[in-house]
């Protein structure tokens, strides 16, 4: 990470503690740089949105530099003003890591005691209470930055290492450090950009990309136990359509079930009719599925295309600068503008959104499918394979899948079109992507949840068929379920096993080996 970009894995590891955030060289002297230049413009008496001015339409009040921190102090406090429970404690890890990132690039002013401090807090998890409801994402995340900014000063609460929450000075005290005084440009630096929104977001996007990833094993298990034909993954069927996303899909679908003894091998040469008495001969076999098996690169590979494009958003804002006003020291120029207006991410994060419904959408089809007895090539109904009737398997947990699909669809409505003018019309657009965000993270966990009961049926169905003519991967994902979930054979409450599968396969490390899968898939030519 010497070089000051961040991949989306590393801030993911960061934010769950796994990693450590270390800057460079080039960071802390552009840090450094930055903050001299603009202790120069205050000595100089500069007339500076939000070091010498007021805030928002108060801007038109001048402020003598010597109230600074007064002035800092009570831009905290007027946004401070959040609601709601609080944010979860990796996504305010991630928030500070994508302040920290914008506030590094050496155009912001903040003190390079701020951004140390900031390192410190999660070096040893630090984590302020950060309401997770109150901002619009028009200057930026105003309000949960606010937050924060208000905890460094010794203010509000926090949690060390994941306990309960104390008073920040607390927190402090037992650390051994003084809580910060925020002067200068520090409060404005801190609460005026879109980390919040951003942070979310990364985290978002590598959740995203492990979901379509395990979907495509989920859909290759359940092509293997309703007999499926391997022709519709095949790789020439997504060269006429050229979607990268879909291209992708083709090329994991195609790859791993080459091992697959399940599926309805491909011929390149088509069977022959037979002779016909007559002119018809009916009810011959289907030459093809039901678009849950036949469709899966199509509908999947759109997904991942979304997925992509809302990581490579969040890619670029995570090398943001987000706040105003800009310092460049190299030239001597302050401009006013409007990065913090977070509107790429809102798009992208409502985009994400829908594509994630989908795919919640095509588990619970394939979950249904599978289990009804009309329509799943011989295997028991609801995969209860001991007195069916008496037992009901997974009947509870179809429906679940189906209730939660319902709830998904019933928070689709995008976010980023209901601007709502605020601060008396000086903000009269808004984006509102912190909303999104959130929604499309409250979504990923709903969509793991159907995962998780989706992969329980289908590892089910896998032990009641002939798990030895299953593809390897197939075999692998069976094995790496059963190492956690015991199987169903007579009923029992599956919640706990539902939660508990959901939140392994969101875990990236533990469902390292399933990635390892399509990672390393071979590239079988057609």
């Amino acid at each position: 990470m010497n070089d000051g970009s961040r991949t989306l894995e590393e801030i993911e590891n960061i934010a769950l503690g796994r990693q450590m955030l270390v800057l460079s060289q080039e960071e802390k002297r552009a840090t450094a740089q930055a903050h001299a230049f603009l202790c120069d413009a205050i000595n100089q008496r500069r007339r500076i949105y939000g070091v010498t001015t007021g805030y928002g339409p108060l801007a038109t009040t001048d402020v003598d530099p010597k109230q600074s921190a007064l002035l800092q102090q009570n831009l905290v406090y007027h946004l401070c003003s959040g609601v709601g429970e609080p944010l979860a404690h990796t996504q305010v890890r991630a928030m500070m890591v994508a302040r920290v990132a914008s506030l590094v690039r050496g155009h912001s002013g903040a003190n390079p005691l701020l951004i140390e401090r900031l390192l410190a807090w999660l070096e040893a998890d630090v984590v302020p209470e950060v309401p997770s409801r109150g901002t619009v994402g028009a200057s930026g995340d105003l309000t949960p930055l606010a937050h924060l900014a208000r905890a460094l000063s010794g203010e509000g609460r926090v949690s060390l290492r994941g306990g309960r929450w104390i008073d920040s000075a607390e927190a402090h005290r037992q650390l051994g450090w003084e809580p910060l005084v925020l002067q200068g440009k520090d409060a404005i630096a801190l609460v005026n950009g879109t980390s919040t929104t951003a942070g979310i977001a990364a985290l978002n996007a590598t959740a995203a990309q492990r979901a379509v990833k395990l979907s495509a094993l989920l859909v290759l298990l359940y092509s293997e136990l309703l007999g499926g034909h391997r022709e519709a993954f095949h790789p020439r069927i997504g060269k006429l359509r050229p979607h990268p996303g879909q291209q992708q899909l083709h090329q994991w679908l195609w790859s791993l079930s080459a091992t697959s003894d399940a599926l309805i091998p491909w011929r390149p040469v088509s069977e022959q009719l037979p002779e016909m008495p007559s002119d018809i001969t009916q009810h011959r076999p289907l030459p093809q599925d039901a678009y849950t098996l036949r469709c899966a690169p199509q509908a999947l590979g759109a997904v991942w295309d979304v997925v992509e494009q809302h990581a490579q958003t969040v890619r670029i804002e995570l090398e943001a600068v987000t706040d105003n006003p800009l310092l460049f020291a190299d030239d001597g120029l302050v401009l006013h503008g409007g990065n913090f207006f977070g509107q790429h991410l809102a798009f992208a994060s409502d985009h994400l959104n829908n594509a994630l419904i989908q795919m919640a959408l095509y588990s619970e089809r394939r979950i249904a499918r599978i289990t009804d007895p009309l329509k799943n090539k011989g295997l028991p109904a609801f995969m209860q394979p001991l007195e069916t009737g008496l037992h009901s398997g997974f009947m509870g947990a179809q429906v679940s899948a189906t209730a939660l699909v319902a709830e998904l669809r019933s928070h689709a409505m995008p976010a980023s079109i209901q601007s709502i003018p605020t601060n008396a019309d000086n903000q009269d657009i808004v984006p509102l992507g912190t909303i999104a965000a959130r929604r499309a993270s409250t979504s990923l966990e709903q969509l793991y949840q159907i995962l998780a009961i989706e992969a329980l049926v289908l590892v089910q169905g896998a032990e009641l068929k002939n798990t030895h003519a299953l593809s390897h991967a197939s075999q692998a994902f069976c094995h790496w379920v059963r190492d956690f979930i015991r199987p169903l054979e007579q009923d029992r409450p599956l919640s706990e096993d539902i939660t508990q599968l959901s939140q392994l396969l969101a875990d990236p490390d533990h469902v390292a080996p399933l990635m390892a899968l399509l990672d390393t898939a071979p590239q079988e030519s057609a």
